[in-house]
């Protein structure tokens, strides 16, 4: 079966669209910042960024480990959905835990943290849309489990 690259155009939208948000998120710290925060004690601060470190340490291997599930899923549950359907499914799960890293720098930022904070949360969050983002390989991978499974249904 021909795949073109065009069928992955809906994949791509949603990692510009989270791409997009994130460079929201930098814009209104950067014009509106100063004025919205709300400074925390710098004791709280700490334990907070702390807990945020680590929920951002481990949505990443998390989100790998969801995404081989639904990849595997994809191929293997039988129904008439497309493939191109389930992997937008794949992709957006993957683009929502990794935009979540980006938010945890915002919520830092508004709560008294400095530029540096928003930065390094936001960039492990790109790196996240980077890692995670559509790939062709992986489509294709389903295109042809399921063009498998149709021929054994056929026969």
């Amino acid at each position: 079966m021909k795949i073109e690259n065009s069928e992955l155009s809906p994949h791509w939208f949603v990692v510009g669209i989270m791409l997009l948000a994130l460079m929201v998120y930098l814009f209104i710290c950067h014009q509106f910042g100063h004025a919205l925060q709300d400074p925390l004690p710098e004791d709280r601060r700490i334990f907070i960024r702390s807990v945020f470190y680590a929920i951002a340490i481990v949505v990443f291997p998390i989100t790998n480990l969801i995404r081989h599930i639904q990849l595997r899923l994809n191929q293997t549950i039988p129904g008439n959905k497309s493939a191109k359907s389930r992997y937008l499914l794949t992709v957006v799960v993957s683009m929502m835990l990794v935009e979540g890293v980006g938010v945890l720098g915002f919520v830092m930022f508004m709560l008294g943290d400095d530029f540096n904070t928003l930065y390094i949360f936001t960039g492990l969050a790109v790196l996240g849309l980077y890692l995670y983002r559509p790939k062709f390989a992986e489509y294709a991978q389903i295109v042809d489990a399921l063009s498998d499974e149709d021929e054994k249904f056929r026969q």
